[in-house]
């Protein structure tokens, strides 16, 4: 199916599973953290891979992005993106809770690995609740994480994964993690495989 050829009852099914989604993430993040993690209500839209530029801020923002590959009934690939400077509060509260304590210095790789960690929690605990409304299962890969400025994140979105759905599920929210300096804003990408939806919704009785 198209993007076009989704009803607004299907389209509505589907972004009420991103907020769920979304949902099932935060209480993830807050038992990872150990704080408490309070969450705007998402905003979830159905866009096509080819428009993601046109639903986030300046080109030229530096953000960090975890991405992850997911295999079963539901094929699909997340992406989680933060601002650079929100990544980096983040790792810092995930260290501390480890750690007991952040040293100034850290090699980028303890920090990556870190922020891997984080990713793969979030995007994880995304795709359980799909899963779960399923009634599927699903294996998904070691994650990677870039830096870089968003339209070059985009850019390799599109080229990469563009190849394997043209459709994007973008869901935006804010998090109030207790201890952070600053609001967060967290994005989740999912790009289906085609045929998911499809698949999605018909496990929903929505097709």
């Amino acid at each position: 199916m198209e993007l076009r050829d989704f009803s607004t009852f299907q389209l509505d099914a589907i972004r009420e599973v991103g907020n769920i989604g979304t949902g099932n993430a935060a209480t993830a993040l807050s038992k990872l953290l150990d704080r408490t993690v309070d969450m705007d209500v998402p905003k979830a839209e159905l866009v096509s891979i080819y428009e993601l530029g046109e639903h986030y801020g300046s080109p030229e923002t530096v953000v960090a992005a975890v991405f992850v590959r997911s295999e079963g009934e539901f094929p699909c690939n997340l992406i989680f993106i933060l601002e650079e400077h929100e990544a980096g509060m983040l790792v810092d509260l995930l260290l501390l809770q480890q750690m007991g304590s952040v040293m100034p210095e850290l090699p980028d790789e303890i920090r990556d690995s870190a922020l891997s960690e984080l990713g793969n929690i979030v995007l994880s605990s995304f795709l359980n609740a799909i899963n779960l409304l399923m009634g599927t299962t699903h294996m998904i890969s070691v994650p990677g994480v870039a830096h870089d400025m968003l339209g070059s994140i985009l850019d390799v979105v599109v080229s990469i994964y563009g190849q394997m759905g043209d459709t994007a599920l973008i869901v935006n929210t804010s998090l109030m993690v207790s201890g952070a300096d600053a609001q967060l804003s967290g994005k989740v990408i999912m790009i289906p495989d085609p045929g998911s939806l499809e698949t999605l919704l018909g496990k929903l009785r929505v097709l």
